[in-house]
């Protein structure tokens, strides 16, 4: 046995069933063994950028590492903004990236690059084993299990305790599994209990939502809604998140979003057992009993006329299919989504907690390879969709019952706002060229269709309507073109 297939066989016996690859010569014989082991199924994605996004979407959906092949180091410097995206949103990911054998390396072959270095940043863990491919290998290393949370302790507990007795302005801040229903549930009813108010961060890898359940509104993106949304607050009590801070820096804008007089507690860090942690707040607060506050209202009824944000997320919340899984990388156009879809059927929502664009698409198809028998909704907009397209011929080649609505304005929109925060002047023609995507437009509809993945173009909410209604009442991939 040699050792790829050592290492094959290792991942199959951690409980690593599923590999996105995108491969190459050096690693040839990582191909040859993930055909002889069973127990792995293989995805190829036609750039690496998709293959790590999906790794990241199948394991914020099943919470266990998918494995990536990536080519030398060339090909894993195409992933890393994805892999960035995942690290942010503390997702397992087991990134096999092949290497030139040891006495090649030093004649310096075209595609040699220090992968440890380039690596190390995006990563928490990172290691070299040399001239692994077709050598003997010492077959399969035992996988120990994965570590449990950790406990908080009783005195972070009592300190949030005494802090949310205080009558002091108080907001519980979560992110993480604390966005699950029972994490919901439980931080609901302390907010109920003791007055304080719930949010979670700006972005967060998996969110559970709709009727039914507790709705957390977000930390807005734009600093000063989220300065006038925090304002006047004494305490954060840091659920697994950290003190709210700007996406960017802005001239004679805060970087830090609280006021400067709010205090943060740390009730749980990332790593640790969140919802033990606010378990265990709730009994001492005595806010078991308290009702927590589910979202019941109605979902609207689809809306008409003219396409917006306002109508988009109406129509949405109409008909999100129960039990689906939301991607939501609409930017600037999906701003107005979160607050209507609250009311819609119960559902997951996974955002970019990473900020690199082209994660929206990636994502959708590893959270369908995740969960085959749910319907995922990617939200895209048209400018971070051309970062990783080809996701789109990935989902058609398995079957992936993805619909994307794509929303086309035809422009880097967000970065119009961004060119007036930071003060950049009055643009002319040169800088306004640079943020737009016209001339030629893009054809979302024909770009699908050379993938694969059948759709239509939606120009008013009736259209949008029916086009959603057949996406998502028919099985496979399916691309709306929504024209703004």
């Amino acid at each position: 046995m040699n050792g790829a297939e050592s290492l094959v066989r290792t991942l199959v016996g951690g409980g690593v069933n599923v590999c996105f690859a995108n491969p190459g010569t050096s690693e040839m014989h990582f191909v040859a063994a993930l055909d002889r082991v069973e127990g792995m199924r293989c995805v190829l994605g036609l750039f690496e950028g998709v293959v790590t996004g999906a790794a990241d979407g199948y394991a914020r959906m099943t919470e266990n590492p998918a494995a990536t092949l990536l080519h030398l180091g060339p090909g894993m410097a195409n992933g890393l903004a994805n892999i960035h995206n995942a690290n942010k949103a503390s997702t397992p990911m087991v990134n096999i990236v092949g290497d030139h054998a040891t006495y090649h390396r030093r004649y310096d072959a075209p595609l040699t690059t220090d992968i440890e270095t380039a690596a190390r940043p995006f990563s928490r863990w990172v290691k070299t084993s040399p001239d692994t491919a077709w050598n003997e290998g010492s077959g399969p290393a035992e996988v120990p299990p994965a570590a449990a949370p950790g406990r908080v302790s009783y005195e972070m507990v009592a300190e949030a305790a005494r802090v949310l007795r205080s009558g002091e302005p108080a907001l519980l801040l979560v992110t993480g599994r604390a966005l699950r229903q029972e994490g919901l549930d439980l931080a609901g009813r302390i907010a109920a209990k003791t007055g304080a108010r719930l949010i979670a961060q700006g972005s967060n890898a998996r969110t559970q939502r709709g009727r039914g359940r507790v709705f957390v509104e977000r930390v807005p993106y734009v600093v000063d809604q989220a300065v006038k949304v925090l304002a006047g607050l004494k305490h954060i009590i840091l659920v697994g998140s950290k003190m709210p801070v700007a996406f960017f820096a802005y001239p004679d804008k805060p970087s830090l979003l609280s006021p400067p007089e709010a205090v943060g507690h740390v009730l749980a860090r990332p790593e640790e057992d969140l919802i033990g942690a606010l378990a265990a707040l709730a009994d001492e607060l005595g806010a078991r009993s308290t009702p927590a506050p589910i979202t019941n209202d109605p979902p609207p009824a689809p809306a008409t006329g003219a396409i917006n944000s306002e109508a988009l997320g109406r129509s949405l919340a109409a008909l999100i299919p129960e039990n689906a899984i939301v991607v939501d990388e609409a930017v600037t156009t999906g701003r107005s989504f979160f607050a209507p879809t609250r009311s819609g059927a119960p559902h997951d929502w996974l955002s970019n907690m990473g900020g690199s664009i082209g994660m929206g698409m990636p994502v959708a198809t590893g959270a369908a390879v995740a969960c085959p028998e749910r319907k995922v909704i990617c939200l895209e907009g048209d400018g971070s969709g051309m970062y990783t397209l080809q996701a789109l011929w990935t989902q058609a080649r398995e079957g992936l019952d993805v619909t994307t609505l794509l929303f086309s304005n035809r422009s880097y929109a967000i970065l119009k706002g961004e060119l007036a925060n930071v003060g950049a002047g009055n643009p002319g023609r040169k800088a306004l060229d640079m943020l737009d995507l016209g001339h030629p437009d893009l054809d979302w509809v024909g770009l699908a269709r050379a993938m694969g993945v059948p759709g239509a173009r939606a120009t008013t909410m009736e259209a949008l309507n029916d086009r959603l209604a057949e996406g998502l009442g028919t099985s496979g991939p399916y691309l709306i073109e929504v024209v703004l």
